[in-house]
């Protein structure tokens, strides 16, 4: 087997087309995207012979706490197709003066798969990869009234109470602009819950991007005209992916992110997307307390199951990794994660 670095798209996105378990974090323009923020990107393709066995999108990340590579969403593949992949990475990170190697795998999360990465040297980061480690995922082969009749009763209700309310509306927009007034939602979102939005620049990239290949769509829920709640989905290669989404707490008693939601899904199905990825899952029971547990509550109310991942990986490659690990575990503590 042999490591190559994959120069054409449609190479790239043909062998996406044909695995189940993916993400976006892995397409051809995520890869765009990356360069587009500054970042240094390798295409990697691992053959045996002429046949592609493994696509691999590697990030150089240059933080202030220090460089290392990073591999988001990385396929299931075999240990064996692992060990050629981690030596072509070690060399990178050598050259590239990185002092360890992260993974989100896309493993299932099991004695079996966390082995798999034991063996091979890695342990449990001390912080995700900016990527779920879980997620809430919804089929798209039913009907709409067979989607509606599997949401939990309340969900369903809500959205059937939103769709008599004439002065709500629900808009689409592919508009570059329209990412300032879903910034604007979203710093309010962000003031309120305590927490560090990506910024316009980040969003404005990611959605330049995807749209360019009719694959991003920013969805507004309006009352009155005035916006009170944003979600920005990304459809891609038979998936839709609730990436980011803000609400106004002004008009939290009428429900409007219901609606906006099973429009995106509709708009999914229209599209021919076979799953509905909801980004991000924690399991509420178990962690009451955490960030995501209230979102996730809202999630499920959709339907579907969860799915959950190997968590992040870290292939530690010299003395500073230690260093980098204690401030990454102490900032994980203070954030509640």
């Amino acid at each position: 087997m042999e490591v190559k670095e994959i120069t054409n798209k449609d190479t790239w996105e043909g062998f996406l087309s044909g695995q189940r378990e993916k993400t976006f974090l892995q397409s051809w323009n995520w890869g765009e995207f990356q360069k587009k923020m500054g970042g240094k990107i390798w295409r990697l393709g691992i053959y045996d012979g002429r046949e592609l066995f493994l696509t691999v999108l590697v990030v150089k990340v240059e933080a202030k706490r220090g460089k290392f590579l990073l591999i988001q969403h990385l396929l299931k593949t075999p240990p064996k197709i692992l060990e050629v992949l981690l030596e072509c990475l070690k060399r990178i990170a050598k050259e590239e003066n990185c002092s360890f190697v992260r993974i989100a795998p896309l493993f299932e999360r099991n004695e079996e798969s966390q082995k798999i990465f034991k063996q091979l040297g890695f342990r449990e980061a001390p912080m995700h990869a900016n990527a779920y480690e879980a997620t809430w995922k919804l089929d798209l082969s039913s009907s709409d009234e067979e989607l509606l009749m599997g949401m939990r009763k309340t969900t369903r209700y809500l959205i059937r109470q939103v769709q008599k309310n004439q002065d709500i509306t629900v808009e689409m927009s592919e508009k570059l602009d329209d990412i300032n007034i879903y910034q604007k939602l979203n710093k309010e979102v962000s003031q309120r819950q305590k927490f560090v939005p990506f910024s316009s620049e980040y969003i404005k990239n990611e959605f330049e991007v995807f749209s360019k290949d009719n694959q991003a769509v920013l969805f507004f829920g309006k009352h009155k005209g005035e916006i009170a709640a944003a979600a920005l989905v990304i459809y891609w290669s038979g998936i839709a992916f609730y990436h980011q989404a803000a609400s106004s707490s002004r008009y939290a008693k009428l429900s409007i992110p219901y609606l906006l939601t099973w429009e995106a899904i509709k708009e999914a199905k229209k599209r021919g997307c076979t799953l509905f990825d909801f980004w991000g899952y924690v399991n509420p029971q178990k962690e009451p307390q955490h960030p995501w547990a209230g979102p996730t509550l809202f999630k499920m109310g959709f339907g579907g199951q969860a799915h959950e991942y190997v968590k992040t990986q870290d292939l530690p490659l010299s003395k500073r990794y230690w260093l980098i690990y204690a401030f990454e575990k102490v900032r994980s503590v203070k954030r509640g994660l």
